[in-house]
């Protein structure tokens, strides 16, 4: 987006004039979306994810098995052998989640960019509207678009980012986004996600509702107990609590 597209008058913020992923505020930036990553991180079904469970069981039952013989008596040393199996948990935990998973994790990205581009499902075309203040127009070919099932939700968050920014139109936006959640109940986490971090967006900042954004991140939470962005999420809501209620004790 430019600066047209934030709906700030020209010189109130310093950005070229480039393209970039719709945001609703400081939620929904790039950067923070992809610490949600896609539905391999929220997911059981990723296989680095399978890898932490099958190490941390082995192990868990190793230093069990240890804990035994040395009580025992039967290998007094055997409870060395603890500190040295965490020591390897560790080793691993790093391994997998700092070298092996951003690597799987680029991999699939460029495949996927690699996908777009060949079978021309970028939002270039539609950007440019923007840039070029055909604000209207560009709602409507994202309205248009949303419309192909595969890319309805990218479509209709893009959408939701204009009517909100440059258009003015909030209220509509945060329509757009709830009927999108209840006429497709089967969102991935992943872009369950994405639309219930738009919406806290749009009430706390677009709309001056923070009570409705705090309840969207509870909603989270409560769907999503065993994420491991959990603690991301409650870390998000305490914030909002602590910025709206300064007064108000934490629990």
């Amino acid at each position: 987006m430019t600066e047209q597209d934030l709906g700030l008058p020209a010189g109130e913020v310093n950005l070229p004039p480039v393209l970039a992923a719709p945001t609703f505020g400081r939620l929904t930036t790039p950067q923070f979306q992809r610490r949600f990553g896609g539905r391999d991180r929220l997911s059981i079904e990723n296989p680095l994810s399978l890898a932490r469970l099958f190490v941390a069981g082995v192990l868990l039952f190793a230093t069990v098995v240890a804990v035994v013989l040395w009580a025992t008596g039967m290998v007094p040393r055997a409870l060395q052998l603890v500190g040295l199996f965490w020591g390897l948990y560790g080793f691993v935990m790093g391994l997998l989640g700092g070298v092996l998973e951003p690597v799987v994790e680029g991999f699939s990205r460029v495949l996927m960019d690699l996908g777009l581009r060949r079978a021309g499902g970028g939002y270039s075309a539609i950007e440019t509207l923007a840039v070029r203040g055909h604000y209207e127009a560009a709602a409507e070919a994202y309205r248009e678009r949303a419309q192909t099932a595969a890319d309805r939700i990218e479509a209709t968050l893009r959408r939701a980012a204009l009517l909100a920014g440059a258009l003015n139109q909030p209220e509509t936006a945060v329509a757009e986004l709830e009927n999108l959640r209840t006429a497709d109940r089967r969102l991935s986490p992943e872009d369950d996600l994405r639309v219930g971090l738009a919406l806290v967006e749009l009430h706390e900042e677009r709309l001056g509702d923070p009570g409705r954004a705090m309840a969207e991140l509870r909603r989270l939470i409560d769907r999503y107990p065993s994420s491991r962005h959990l603690r991301r999420l409650r870390a998000e809501l305490l914030e909002l609590k602590q910025q709206r209620f300064p007064d108000v004790p934490t629990a």
